[in-house]
């Protein structure tokens, strides 16, 4: 599947090029096994590498990078949280998002919404909005169906057996599922990979499938007590990738996008840093940056420090600067050596005197600092 997407869209990319009267060629696509992989990815003659999977192979991938210093960007998934406030305006609208954000592709998506985090007073309702729309959403192929679809198979049944033990474990605990919970047997579909589109409710943050990427059509519904409650439980994963907030008072708003520990947040939106190109990438779990040597690997919460493509950030990441310094007006003021300065140095105490007045005028703090500074320099002169 990976490959025959690559060259889909390859073609695409190609096609832009031509338009743009540049070599269709400046974009090639590359499918090798894994045990080929690190030639690529150490190969000097590789400028950067941008990674996006999981943390264990992002580790390999850093680690062959590593022989050549060869800068790496990784984004390795999330557990996005949706956090909806007591004073949510139209809650049926911010359901049709959630859903959204959930359902889309079957629920692969990197970010797409693994949680849902509801203050107590819009819990039950929320939850009773969500019941019979995910109920009424509809399995199928885009390809061929007549009748409408709302969710399309998975690309793979590989991780059905976890899922469905994490829903299981998440029941036991005292969560409940109200819709799906298991694989999917399609009659018109046997050999699709389909899982049923399940709402689980009551889950707490000690449940492991409150913890896990479960890249897959699974809604899953938390409760919080209050807005310091609803950010304890968004940031108690590992990931930090992107997040959402719905609410109504600014001061609430601003106070969970300043506690995200995440590197993207949507304000009563979805996911729309994306569409808009904003610098993509996550902190924490979801992801690192091992920049100019990729011996150092950043974990803090500093955003900084775990690199972005898309946006102009992400467009610098991919540049290396030059720095350039000319005199500016060279036929009347040009760069010489002060002469206490010259070699040999005449007067080592005069030289020094200069050294100093050099540093007041350029980083003295004050004004009068720097004045003193001047006049250690026409002094010395």
């Amino acid at each position: 599947m990976t490959c025959w997407s690559s060259l889909y869209f390859l073609d695409i990319v190609r096609a832009a090029l031509r338009a743009c009267n540049q070599p269709p060629q400046l974009v090639q696509s590359v499918v090798c096994w894994p045990s080929v992989a690190p030639h690529l990815t150490s190969h000097p003659g590789i400028s950067h590498i941008t990674f996006i999977g999981s943390r264990r192979v992002a580790h390999a991938v850093a680690s062959s990078a590593a022989e050549s210093l060869t800068p790496v960007c990784v984004e390795l998934g999330g557990k996005d949280a949706a956090v909806l406030l007591d004073d949510v305006n139209k809650l049926d609208k911010v359901a049709s998002v959630l859903l959204r954000g959930c359902f889309q592709s079957g629920g692969q998506n990197c970010i797409g919404i693994e949680r849902i985090i509801a203050c107590k007073g819009i819990y039950t309702k929320l939850v009773n909005i969500l019941q019979p729309r995910v109920q009424a959403l509809r399995l199928g192929s885009a390809l061929d169906e007549d009748e409408g679809v709302d969710v399309g198979a998975m690309i793979s049944s590989a991780s059905f057996d976890r899922l469905e033990v994490l829903i299981r474990d998440a029941v036991r605990s005292g969560a409940r599922c109200l819709v799906g919970g298991s694989r999917f047997n399609h009659p018109q579909y046997p050999k699709g990979h389909y899982f049923a589109p399940t709402l689980l409710v009551d889950v707490t943050p000690e449940m492991s499938i409150a913890r896990e990427e479960v890249f897959a059509p699974i809604c899953l519904v938390m409760k919080a007590i209050n807005v310091d409650d609803a950010i304890r439980i968004a940031n108690s994963v590992d990931y930090g990738l992107g997040a959402s907030v719905f609410g109504t008072s600014a001061k609430d708003l601003d106070r969970f996008v300043a506690a995200s520990k995440t590197g993207m947040v949507s304000v009563n939106d979805f996911a729309v840093y994306y569409a808009v190109q904003l610098p993509f990438g996550g902190v924490r779990g979801s992801g690192m940056c091992l920049n100019r040597s990729p011996m150092l690997k950043y974990e803090s919460d500093n955003s900084e420090g775990y690199g972005r493509f898309a946006g102009e950030e992400g467009l610098r990441s991919l540049s290396n600067t030059k720095a350039v310094c000319r005199d500016r007006f060279p036929k009347f003021i040009a760069t010489a050596i002060p002469k206490p300065l010259d070699y040999p140095i005449p007067n080592t105490a005069k030289a020094w005197q200069m050294c100093i007045g050099i540093v007041e005028v350029g980083y003295g703090e004050t004004i009068k600092r720097k004045l003193h500074g001047l006049w250690r320099l026409v002094r010395n002169a």
